[in-house]
């Protein structure tokens, strides 16, 4: 929405701009290394074993060395402004002070660093619906006065300004709850033990590696296209990812709170019995897939002329190639959940950085190739499309072969066959759905009209492929059932600080879940369960 006012208010030129300034901040991002998500996964077995010193002494770490990466970006940002002439082309059109506007941005990316650490505190806990209620309402802020100020002023600068100001309240919120819930941890001043700082290294070193596979490949796609075909078009491009990112930002709020849960249930859970949930994400994975990004394709031109007004649209091709590139990358959602729930950064730490070479090169290859073939709008088709083939060749292969012979230890083949087979089904039914799209003066009854044809496609093939998984009907009660006994512990947790038979309370709650559970069914997985569930009741006594 604020991007139809920043488009109506002040131009497409300002909305390239400001893509671009995004890009850039995150290509200094690197600065990051990947510390945050090395550290989190080195808290989750501290958090389970009930080790509070180790998890103070990570979050000290934590603290200091975000603190310094936040002066690094400063630093770094600062040293890139002289460049960003060259990096916007056509950006003379625009009457707007590029340092400055850069130097604002620059400023609310370098505040979330202040705070990172006590997010990442809230999450290893397993209370990610903090810090995404936080988040969200710190963007409704954004949103209301950058809304506010376009009205009323219609400047960039101040656009901008409203970033500086939700981050600050982000901030303060964050200060706020962390104290309260975890002042024990914060408190408590800690010092790394040696073997912890090696396996923070360890994993620090893959990260870094991860890291900066995932800039050059998320960020440079929006730098390209500015640099080689002009603001102008990058606007129009970020009218159809902006509504891409929000939807997939929607549909990644139910994976991101499940990163530690399934954390916790890797370290407490056998190789088996991971791997039947890992297909169970996988299939519920692909499901949203085809119901979200086939309704992506169905209604985004109509989506990006009411949102932003007309003429605004970009060629057919461009809008399908997008919904192509970001469903391929949303299906390794699953994958990327359990490699970082089960700390597989090291054996794959190469593969992002010739991903990120690899699809620069491509990406500007493209853009020549596409621009003399079918003119400037198609180049951004190139671009794309780059990114759309190391996905494939790349990330597809090595990140579920990392998972399955390192964390599940058994072979990746029949994941191949299902994978592959399941994209040219979704590429399938886009080119089926492109067909049967209706074509009407009317917006709306455009949009709604084809939206319920793209429902009937993908609820009809996510209902076959509920039919014939079992495993995937089995699981997902079974999951409900974990997430109901994780609830019954918290509420325990609270019984236990009343001092009123607290022990006992959630043994019983306990021991009935799991009965549920090896009752749902009587075939040869509950069994396996059932041995799982015994064996771990056995070491709990024996630590009783």
């Amino acid at each position: 929405m604020t991007r139809r006012f920043l488009i109506r208010y002040v131009g497409n030129e300002a909305n390239g701009l400001d893509s671009l300034y995004t890009s850039i901040v995150g290509v200094l991002s690197i600065a990051e290394l990947g510390i945050g998500t090395a550290i989190v996964f080195c808290m989750y077995k501290p958090i389970v074993e009930g080790d509070s010193d180790k998890v103070s002494a990570l979050y000290g770490l934590f603290k200091r060395v975000y603190l310094i990466i936040g002066g690094i970006i400063a630093v770094c940002g600062c040293l890139v402004m002289p460049l960003l002439p060259y990096l916007a082309k056509d950006y003379q059109a625009m009457d707007v002070n590029l340092y400055l506007t850069f130097g604002l941005m620059l400023i609310s990316v370098v505040l979330t660093y202040a705070f990172s650490a006590k997010i990442s505190l809230i999450n290893a806990y397993k209370n990610n619906y903090i810090t995404t209620t936080i988040n969200s309402g710190g963007q409704l802020l954004q949103y209301g006065l950058q809304i506010i100020v376009l009205l009323c002023t219609q400047s960039f600068v101040w656009y901008l300004v409203c970033r500086i100001i939700a981050v600050a309240v982000q901030w303060g919120v964050t200060e706020v709850v962390a104290h309260i819930k975890y002042k024990t941890v914060i408190k408590n001043k800690r010092a790394i033990d040696s073997d912890t700082k090696k396996e923070v290294t360890k994993n620090v070193k893959a990260m870094f590696m991860h890291k900066i596979g995932g800039v050059l490949v998320n960020t440079a796609d929006s730098i390209i296209i500015s640099a080689f075909i002009g603001v102008v078009i990058l606007g129009k491009y970020t009218n159809y990812t902006v509504i891409m990112t929000a939807m997939t930002g929607t549909i990644t709020l139910f994976f991101t709170p499940l990163t530690s849960v399934i954390g916790h249930m890797c370290v407490e859970e056998n190789k088996e019995q991971i791997q039947k949930y890992y297909n169970f994400f996988y299939t519920f994975n692909y499901i949203l897939g085809l119901i979200f990004f086939l309704g992506y394709y169905s209604v985004i031109d109509n989506l990006v002329t009411i949102c932003f007004g007309g003429n605004l649209e970009m060629a057919k091709s461009i809008s399908l190639v997008i919904t192509v590139n970001y469903f391929i990358q949303f299906m390794r959602q699953s994958t990327l959940l359990f490699k970082d729930a089960t700390g597989m950064f090291y054996y794959d730490r190469w593969k992002p950085l010739i991903e990120g070479v690899l699809n620069i090169g491509l990406s500007i290859g493209f853009v020549y190739l596409f621009e003399y073939l079918w003119g400037a709008e198609f180049a951004v088709v190139g671009v794309i499309a780059a990114t759309v083939v190391t996905n494939l060749t790349i990330c597809h292969i090595v990140e579920p072969y990392v998972l399955y012979k390192h964390a599940l230890q058994t072979s990746v083949k029949p994941y191949y066959i299902r994978n592959y087979l399941y994209i040219a089904v979704f590429i399938g039914l886009l080119f089926a759905l492109h067909f049967s799209m209706i074509q009407d003066d009317n917006q709306w009854l455009e949009l709604f009209s084809n939206g319920g044809i793209s429902l009937a496609y993908s609820l009809t093939v996510s209902a076959v492929v509920v039919l014939i998984n079992k495993d995937f009907r089995h699981y997902a009660k079974n999951f409900l059932l974990r997430l109901k006994r994780h609830k019954d512990k918290k509420l325990q947790t609270v019984v236990d600080t009343s001092g009123v038979g607290a022990e006992q309370t959630f043994e019983d709650v306990n021991i009935s879940n799991e009965n549920s559970i090896i009752n749902e069914d009587a075939n040869s997985d509950v069994v396996v369960e059932k041995d799982s569930l015994v064996v771990k009741n056995s070491d709990d006594n024996n630590k009783t």
